[in-house]
């Protein structure tokens, strides 16, 4: 998720990391079968929702 090349390292706030999936994007696998996509190893992923949408600025 994180790619500093794109500038999509937000760092942190307090003890939570910053995560813009605007910066987001479909690997080359997604695309075509020849392409290999390296698959997070169980223990890395998360059983929790994500939920994720716009902030809305509270008025």
């Amino acid at each position: 998720m994180l790619d500093s090349v794109k500038g999509a390292d937000l760092g942190m706030e307090g003890e939570a990391l910053v995560l813009d999936f605007n910066f987001a994007y479909n690997p080359s696998c997604a695309y075509d079968a020849r392409w290999i996509c390296p698959l997070a190893p169980p223990a890395n992923r998360l059983v929790v929702e994500i939920r994720a949408g716009e902030r809305l600025a509270s008025s």
